[in-house]
């Protein structure tokens, strides 16, 4: 039996905060690489993509390797034998964000972000809420300290934005970078063979 000890494997969540289309294109950048992804999707994201996507939640998961549902707490991303570089939430909504910094997992998103934690792997949180009230900056500073990293989907201008997907290809080539995964639609600062 062939072994893959260069297999690299990203699990990615999206839940029902507004921003579906960050998931969306991670998974489709993603496509372009040796990443294997690992999808996992809240149920009310559905209610969501609805409303600001034009593709259902089958569409989604067909971008993706493998996709398991968010109830089966029994899956390989559920455990920490299952070897991963680490997992994106995009986008991450308070709920989520407060299940992981409270440990009390209620599903297989929560869980996965729970087990890489647990195993000092990557997490990297595109939490989509504004404003924020005092006990969500308090959930977000628990998720730092526990090694989490905080990355609201704030644009960066300096990339002459054209349309919405160029901030939300920014945005997420960027969270990618996170994981040491460079992708070729990022503009860097001070990169001018990025800029026209």
């Amino acid at each position: 039996m062939a072994t893959h000890n260069n297999l690299r494997r990203l699990i990615i969540g999206i839940t029902s905060a507004s921003g579906t289309a960050y998931g969306i294109k991670a998974l489709q950048l993603l496509q372009s690489t040796d990443i294997e992804t690992h999808l996992v999707i809240s149920k009310p994201t559905a209610l969501t993509a609805s409303s600001e996507v034009d593709m259902s939640v089958d569409d989604i998961k067909s971008l993706a390797d493998k996709v398991y549902p968010v109830g089966d707490v029994g899956a390989a991303i559920a455990s920490g034998s299952f070897k991963t570089t680490g997992m994106l939430i995009a986008p991450c909504s308070i709920k989520t964000l407060g299940e992981i910094t409270s440990g009390v997992t209620s599903n297989l998103l929560s869980r996965a972000a729970d087990v890489v934690l647990k195993e000092r792997r990557r997490l990297v949180l595109l939490l989509r809420e504004t404003p924020l009230h005092a006990g969500h900056l308090k959930n977000a500073l628990a998720a730092t300290e526990m090694g989490a990293i905080i990355a609201p989907p704030v644009p960066a201008f300096y990339t002459d934005p054209k349309t919405i997907d160029d901030i939300v290809t920014q945005t997420v080539a960027r969270a990618l970078d996170l994981f040491d995964i460079d992708t070729p639609t990022i503009k860097r600062w001070g990169d001018h063979s990025a800029t026209s």
